[in-house]
C-alpha cells in the first residue's frame, strides 16, 4: 500500500504544475492533500478527477483558503469531515476515510506564524487534538494521519534550529507536544503514536517545506513539518519512505510511504 501526503498550497496551481500527471505515474493507493484553497464547484475540470480514483473534499468556508482532500483507488466504507470544533470544521482542516480496520486522514494543522492570536489558536487546537489522538493510539483500528502538522520535532528536522527556536513551528512547547505524541523517553502522559518517516530514515537535511523567501530551496534551508503519524501496530509494516523533490508542485514536497498491508 502506497500513501502520499502533499500540501499543495492551492490544488489548482499544483494541477497546472503537473501534480496529477505525477500522481498517476506514482499510482498511490491513497493521496492526502492539504491546503486545497478551492471549493468543490471550482474543480469540475477532468484533471481533478483522475481515472481510477474516488475523491473527497472538505472545503473551508472562506473561499481560497485551507481545505483538505483525499483521493483513493478503493472506495472508502465511510468518510468523516471535521473534528467537532470551530477552526477544524469551518476551515476544512480534517477529513478521514475508513477502509475496513484502517483509517487514513488528511490533516492541516493551523499555523501560528501570522499573529499571536493564531498561535494561541494553534495551541488550543493541539490541546483539543490530544484526547482524539490518544483514542487512535489505543484503538484496535489502525490509523494513518497524514498532513502538514506545521511543527518540526527535533533539531535534525530544521536547517537553522537556533535561529528559529522563537518562531511558530519550532517553539519549545510545540516540540514538547510532539515529544508527547511520539512517546519520547521521559515524556509524561504520552500519546504513543509513531512518526512513520523517522521509523525508517534518521538522516539529516530531510525537509518537506521551504520558505519562498530568499534562496531557501536552492540552499535546502528547510523544515520537516509534513508527517504520516501512524498507529504503533503499523510501524513493523513500513517498507519505504521518500520525499519527492524532482518536481515542485508547491512550497512543500510530497511525502511518500509504503506499507506491507492492503488498503
Amino acid at each position: 500500500m502506497k500513501v502520499i501526503s502533499a500540501n499543495l498550497n492551492g490544488i489548482r496551481a499544483a494541477a497546472k504544475k503537473g501534480f496529477f500527471e505525477w500522481m498517476q505515474e506514482e499510482s498511490p493507493d491513497v493521496v492526502c492533500i492539504q491546503e486545497t484553497k478551492a471549493q468543490l464547484d471550482q474543480l469540475d475540470a477532468p484533471v481533478f478527477s483522475p481515472p481510477g480514483y474516488f475523491r473527497y473534499f472538505f472545503d473551508a468556508e472562506k473561499k481560497g483558503y485551507s481545505g483538505t482532500a483525499i483521493y483513493s483507488k478503493k472506495e472508502p466504507d465511510f468518510i468523516t469531515t471535521g473534528l467537532g470544533w470551530d477552526v477544524a470544521d469551518t476551515e476544512g482542516r480534517y477529513i478521514q476515510a475508513d477502509f475496513g480496520d484502517l483509517s487514513i486522514a488528511s490533516l492541516y494543522l493551523p499555523s501560528g506564524s501570522s499573529k499571536d492570536e493564531r498561535q494561541l489558536l494553534k495551541m488550543e487546537f493541539l490541546e483539543q487534538m490530544t484526547p482524539l489522538l490518544k483514542e487512535m493510539a489505543q484503538s484496535s483500528r489502525q490509523y494513518i494521519v497524514c498532513g502538514d502538522w506545521n511543527i518540526v520535532h527535533k533539531k535534525i528536522d530544521i536547517k537553522n534550529f537556533n535561529g528559529n527556536k522563537k518562531r511558530s513551528g519550532c517553539l519549545p512547547e510545540e516540540r514538547a507536544w510532539l515529544d508527547q505524541l511520539f512517546d519520547e523517553p521521559g515524556t509524561q502522559d504520552s500519546i504513543g503514536l509513531c512518526d512513520a518517516f523517522r521509523e525508517l530514515n534518521q538522516e539529516e537535511h530531510q525537509y518537506t517545506w521551504w520558505s519562498n523567501r530568499g534562496q531557501a530551496w536552492a540552499n535546502n534551508t528547510g523544515w520537516r513539518i509534513d508527517y504520516q503519524v501512524i498507529s504503533p501496530s503499523l510501524a513493523p509494516l513500513l517498507q519505504s519512505t521518500s520525499i519527492y523533490k524532482e518536481q515542485r508542485f508547491s512550497d512543500h514536497a510530497p511525502l511518500i510511504m509504503t506499507y506491507d498491508r492492503d488498503l
